[in-house]
């Protein structure tokens, strides 16, 4: 494996394989390993059913949180991984993106450090914060806004509880619309102060979004992505519980449901085909 142009390995290529399955079982060991051997690795791209992806791209996949992520995406970053790389095919977005989407904000603060363009257009959503705020994802949403992104739109500000920045907007005239869509995902975000706010300026408590589920009660009772990744890994490793999905406590609390109408449909669908993806490349898939 020689030459500067970026490679693009199929994901069944042995190597691409043990490459993927490194990463993302957090082995930062094998990879140093194989970057040893094939430093051109770093830049690759692994296809599968049509997508192609990089190395970051591994380390930000849905669900997030693979052992030793920030480690591995500053590890792949110091050998020459492409920070803004895009996905192929659309929707074109970067690592960041990914990160933003999952709510991983400790990989997504390895990205940025390393130079990663917070106002990368043309995600599923649009930029990071926009997959950010859109998904639930208030960490990465948080640290996306403390580090300078753009807060530019009514729902950018609403659920971050900005409320100066709020107050600014709202004085450029907003529609109905923009007011009900940030009352909504002030609501999502927990950010009481700023739904008062938009519901003294207009905000209607029924409006739903086309790109969501759910009113904004429905949106104040969700889980964030963070929560429901948790919830999905307790799960999975057989936690009990004693209570089920969206059961009451006590009397008079609030139920919360098990899926957050804050995702939409359509992301579930683009989340779980990356998952298809990956899960391909498990040890059982390989060995």
């Amino acid at each position: 494996m020689s030459g500067d142009t970026p490679i693009t390995l199929a994901d069944d290529d042995p190597m691409a394989a043990r490459f993927v399955l490194a990463i993302r079982t957090g082995n930062t060991a094998a990879i140093r390993h194989l970057l040893k051997d094939n430093p051109r690795l770093a830049q690759a791209r692994i296809s599968a059913r049509g997508v192609t992806r990089t190395s970051l791209h591994i380390v930000t996949d849905w669900p997030g949180y693979f052992p030793q992520g920030p480690q591995m995406a500053s590890l792949l970053i110091t050998a020459g991984a492409e920070v803004d790389a895009v996905s192929t095919p659309d929707p074109p977005e970067t690592p960041l993106h990914w990160a933003a989407s999952s709510d991983d904000v400790d990989v997504a603060e390895v990205l940025i450090d390393a130079g990663a363009d917070m106002e990368k257009p043309h995600g599923s959503i649009g930029t990071p914060l926009d997959n950010a705020i859109g998904y639930s994802c208030w960490h990465v949403a948080r640290l996306l806004a403390a580090r300078g992104a753009r807060i530019d739109k009514l729902w950018h500000a609403a659920p971050l509880g900005m409320l100066t920045r709020l107050e600014e907007l709202l004085a450029e005239d907003p529609t109905e619309d923009e007011i009900s869509q940030a009352f909504w995902h002030a609501c999502a975000g927990g950010q009481r102060r700023a739904a008062e706010l938009l519901l003294d300026e207009g905000a209607s408590l029924d409006w739903i979004p086309d790109y969501a589920q759910g009113t904004p009660l429905d949106a104040a009772s969700s889980l964030g992505t963070r929560q429901e990744n948790v919830i999905t890994w307790l799960r999975e490793i057989g936690a009990p519980a004693t209570r089920k999905p969206g059961e009451a406590t006590k009397p008079g609390e609030a139920t919360k449901p098990s899926q957050p109408p804050s995702l939409c449909p359509e992301y579930r669908i683009h989340s779980q085909g990356r998952a298809q993806i990956h899960d391909k490349l498990t040890p059982a898939a390989i060995s």
